[in-house]
């Protein structure tokens, strides 16, 4: 059988001590309620008792909606060793399990308390029994055990061997400051594990020197019995150990443990939290980041076709997600088929080169290109190949000036013969078309009449988005339309017009 390893997430309570970050109740209730719900964690740590009314109110929420659904026992409140103050807050708020913040290094406590070991014991031991009397389930912080275990390992021990006489249902051991090494954090817990054998005892790590991950499987390995993590890793200074990729690790490589997490929740839970927190997930963060599952290099894309040769473990559909194929200047073809594979597009070979190409420009000019890009795309492509490119737009410069009317200056080539036009209009495209039309009229040519223009985004396009021009011409009594593609609307415009004048050139 395997060993059940509990997790207990702390985004309320410790995640919410990021820089700037404050949930309001009704987004504290919604994160509890999904993280018991669809994530399945064992409990959840929701506030710090004796902080605000708002802190109150949020609490009175969420243990109510416990109460209801039988979920009061893995509601979390952080107390502190106040006598009977803290635990008059719990009663007000409905909260039956207390996480008490004792000090875990004698350093803290000569310091910070200024009190000897004795005296912090006995007032423990007072507050521990007063909530047995209450009907309140207990269990014990150590701050700083991490350093408690470096620097005074008998103060450590002693307030253990207290501490396993009480009450007390588990002990939280906590890398306060984010300091231990792997072989450190395995060596700790696996002494005090072995020393106190029916203790339950808990790791909460902190991801100073970014080794939250690493220290949270060592305390694994350890025999530690509970994990503390934090959605999207939020904490205080650089965070806590990140809730997916604990997960992921856990399930990956150690088979003789199992969690109740369910991953197919966690990238749902994360999008959730970084929209309410405003904390933003940087696009590389394991798991959850929004490029881990996306190839780049066109190689990649290949081997993906071949036997999964890029592939690892982490699939995305593990996690509620898709493997996503980049589009831009390192875009092989393989990547390009793949996108258009999802699509349901195929493209003749010499097409889909064309294609290529314009995404590799496309991309060294550090356009952003998407998968809804590509029909766009396609479609430009495909019109451009047909057009043969007899009258040439050399250069032209477009102004636009408050108070001024925009102007253009316009350079057209036929068949070697060059010619340069300045004119102005009530918009820069509109300047950009009475320059073509006195360089026409000096040509004796006749040009084509708009008569309508249409411009659309790919769904969910940005304010850098390629965009899409459609115009419709008239000439010699025919009807039709030319496209154009580019991030900005008038240049997109401009390259739809420059279609119109070979397609009318006799």
């Amino acid at each position: 059988m395997k060993k059940h390893i509990e997790i207990m997430d702390t985004t309320l309570r410790d995640g919410e001590q990021t820089n700037g970050v404050s949930f309001s109740p009704s987004e504290k209730l919604t994160i509890a309620q999904l993280l018991l719900g669809e994530v399945k964690v064992d409990r959840v740590e929701i506030a710090s008792a004796r902080v605000s009314e708002g802190e109150l109110e949020a609490v009175k929420k969420i243990t109510g909606w416990a109460a209801t659904n039988g979920l009061l026992d893995r509601i979390e409140v952080l107390t502190f060793v106040d006598g009977d103050v803290s635990i008059k807050w719990m009663e007000e708020a409905g909260a039956k399990v207390m996480n008490l913040l004792t000090k875990g290094s004698l350093n803290h406590l000569q310091h910070q308390l200024k009190k000897t070991p004795a005296q912090h014991f006995q007032e423990v031991g007072e507050v521990l029994a007063l909530a047995a009397k209450r009907g309140i389930t207990a269990n014990v912080y150590l701050e700083d055990w991490s350093n408690g275990m470096r620097n005074s390992p008998d103060y450590v021990y002693s307030y253990l061997d207290f501490l396993a006489t009480l009450p007390v249902k588990r002990i939280l051991l906590p890398d306060t400051l984010g300091v231990l090494i792997p072989s450190e954090t395995y060596d700790y817990l696996s002494a005090i594990v072995q020393r106190y054998p029916g203790v339950h005892f808990d790791f909460h790590g902190h991801n100073d020197y970014d080794l939250g991950v690493a220290n949270a499987l060592e305390a694994i390995k350890a025999g530690v019995h509970g994990l503390h993590l934090t959605v999207n890793g939020m904490g205080e200074r650089a965070g806590n150990a990140p809730l997916a990729s604990v997960i992921a690790v856990l399930n990956d490589y150690v088979p003789t443990v199992e969690t109740a997490v369910v991953e197919k929740s966690l990238y749902s839970v994360s999008k959730l939290v970084e929209t309410f927190s405003g904390f933003r997930v940087g696009p590389n963060k394991p798991i959850v980041g929004e490029n881990v599952f996306t190839q780049t290099a066109g190689i990649h894309a290949d081997g993906d076709k071949k036997n999964n040769l890029y592939f690892n473990d982490l699939l995305p559909e593990r996690f509620g997600r898709k493997r996503k194929y980049a589009l831009g200047k390192t875009s092989g073809k393989a990547n390009i088929e793949n996108n258009l594979a999802q699509l349901g597009i195929q493209l003749a070979d010499e097409d889909l080169k064309r294609v290529t190409q314009r995404i590799i420009e496309l991309g060294d000019r550090k356009e952003t290109v998407t998968q809804a890009d590509l029909p766009y795309i396609i479609s430009d492509v495909l019109d451009s190949a047909s057009v043969i490119e007899k009258v040439k737009v050399e250069n032209y410069v477009l102004t636009h000036s408050k108070g001024l009317k925009p102007s253009a200056t316009v350079k057209i080539i036929f068949n070697d013969e060059a010619f340069e036009e300045n004119a102005q209009g009530d918009g820069q495209y509109d300047a950009f078309m009475n320059a073509i039309k006195k360089v026409y009229l000096k040509k004796k040519l006749p040009l084509a009449v708009l008569t309508d223009y249409a411009v659309r985004i790919p769904p969910g396009g940005k304010t850098d988005a390629l965009c899409e021009t459609i115009i419709s011409w008239e000439h010699n009594g025919k009807e039709f339309k030319t496209r154009g593609l580019d991030s900005d609307q008038t240049v997109s415009a401009i390259k739809a017009t420059k279609k119109m004048l070979n397609l009318i050139w006799e």
